[in-house]
């Protein structure tokens, strides 16, 4: 068996490294954030101190994707999740009365999940982390940089290890980066001569503003995530009696940028009627603000061969895309699954291993990214045009462009509305949705007899007015 480090002990560093020594490898994890996991939940929400996850107390969405490998992987750590008061939420039991189609189908278990505050899955999932045998977690780690070891393979530099910032050298058979949207293993592996990490990155072009409520939790009347003019709304269940309301805008949107206070804030969710009661509880934060979100990818590969063996990017260090659809830690997770899977086949053949991981990544995670990005750009181009006055475009590829039509056909076709579901929980790709026999072509047909109408809430001019002058505190 091998000897493996595991930079970075957020959820997705942690279940791979739960995920790895279970399959017998020595796991050391290194995480810089020197706080331990806390006595209880409540210390968690209140006082964890957690700066190297930028979205920490932000709102949080736990997808089905991520359910399911809890489930299948580590069903006690689902179990504590549950235990911990994350609520079960089955999508497919909103299922629309305009469907006449109410036979079940297989993939419905797969379409629940046991969704939780974010501090609230880092609580569990770190606490069974901390009881594996094979893997040591170190808090309070930096690392400054790798270590060079000898060619597996010509021109391919090997990394055999990483030096931690008070100059301990750890060597291992495989370095797994899992540090997040900061990761800077592209640097590291410049210092150590390694060609070019082939990088893309844009602004997502939105701006967050969230806040956190508690009481009886509100009932889920549209979709978690609403697009309504030049707003979008996302409402999402936590646990404990908790749910989280955000608003979301284009970045250049100055005149909405008073979202930020709160007054102005409630006005302009009590003016979307199918989200209005989500304000019935009681904050428990102020407006939460975040921006600057970075839609990145990143390929280890130059010119055909890898940059680099005996490392691995897992989950937001290899791409990273706009939170508000919650695919980080789903997405993450299942690349540590099949990080897992390349490990047991491959890791004896350092320069295969690489060559492997880029092809399972390219062909299992990078379609979910481009389809991520395509859904960002759309929504911006859309929230542009209606801030101009202008006529939205039309869909620039066709991953944005069948979204409006799926979502148009769910509300009257069983087999539309689970596919949505796959998608939009990251089960199944849209290329492998719409593949299905006779499903594009019926999308295609029911959106263009049941247009989907437009979410109710202020217009442009509504909502400038409701930003100006709040109605109440």
């Amino acid at each position: 068996m091998a000897n493996i480090i595991v930079l970075g002990g957020g959820v997705c560093g942690l279940t791979a490294g739960m995920l790895l020594s279970r399959d017998g490898h020595d796991v050391t994890l290194l995480e810089r954030d020197s706080a331990p996991v806390p006595a209880s939940l409540d210390e968690a929400w209140e006082r964890w101190d957690r700066d190297g996850v930028t979205q920490f107390r932000q709102a949080h969405y736990v997808q089905p994707r991520a359910s399911d490998v809890l489930r299948t992987e580590l069903p006690e750590v689902f179990d504590a999740l549950v235990d911990a008061g994350a609520v079960l939420v089955s999508l497919v039991e909103r299922l629309p009365p305009t469907i006449a189609d109410r036979e079940p189908r297989p993939v419905d278990q797969r379409l629940v999940t046991a969704t939780a505050r974010r501090t609230t899955v880092e609580h569990v999932v770190g606490t069974a982390a901390d009881k594996e045998p094979r893997l040591d977690v170190r808090r309070g780690v930096g690392v400054d940089g790798l270590l060079n070891g000898s060619s597996a393979a010509p021109g391919i530099p090997h990394i055999r290890g990483v030096r931690t910032e008070d100059g301990e050298e750890l060597e291992a058979d495989l370095v797994v980066d899992a540090m997040g949207r900061r990761s800077t293993l592209p640097k590291w592996l410049d210092r150590a001569g390694c060609a070019p990490v082939h990088e893309e990155a844009e602004d997502s072009g939105f701006i967050y503003y969230s806040r956190f409520f508690e009481g009886e939790l509100p009932e889920i009347r549209a979709p978690m995530l609403s697009p309504i003019g030049s707003i979008s709304v996302l409402t999402l269940p936590g646990d404990d009696g908790t749910w989280s309301v955000t608003l979301f805008i284009s970045s250049g949107d100055q005149q909405l940028k008073q979202l930020r206070h709160p007054a102005p804030w409630r006005a302009a969710v009590r003016a979307c009627p199918l989200q209005a009661h989500w304000l019935d509880g009681e904050p428990i934060t102020e407006i939460l603000s975040m921006g600057g979100v970075i839609d990145r990818y990143r390929r280890f590969v130059a010119d055909g061969r890898p940059v680099a063996s005996g490392v691995a990017a897992l989950a937001d260090a290899w791409a990273c895309t706009n939170p508000s659809l919650g695919r980080g830690i789903a997405l993450g997770m299942a690349h540590a699954v099949k990080l897992r899977d390349v490990v047991r086949d491959e890791l004896d053949d350092p320069v295969g291993f690489a060559e492997a991981w880029d092809e399972v990544t390219e062909r299992e995670l990078t379609p979910w990214y481009r389809s991520t990005v395509a859904g960002d750009r759309a929504r911006l181009a859309e929230i542009e045009a209606l801030r101009n006055g202008v006529e939205p475009p039309g869909p620039a590829d066709f991953r944005a462009g069948l979204k409006p039509a799926i979502e148009a056909a769910a509300a009257h076709d069983a087999d539309a509305f689970r596919g949505l579901l796959e998608i939009m929980g990251c089960l199944t790709p849209p290329e492998e949705v719409f593949a299905r026999p006779g499903l594009l072509d019926k999308v295609v047909t029911l959106a263009e007899e049941h247009p989907r109408a437009p979410f109710p809430g202020p217009s442009r001019e509504d909502l400038l007015r409701l930003v100006a002058e709040p109605a109440g505190a």
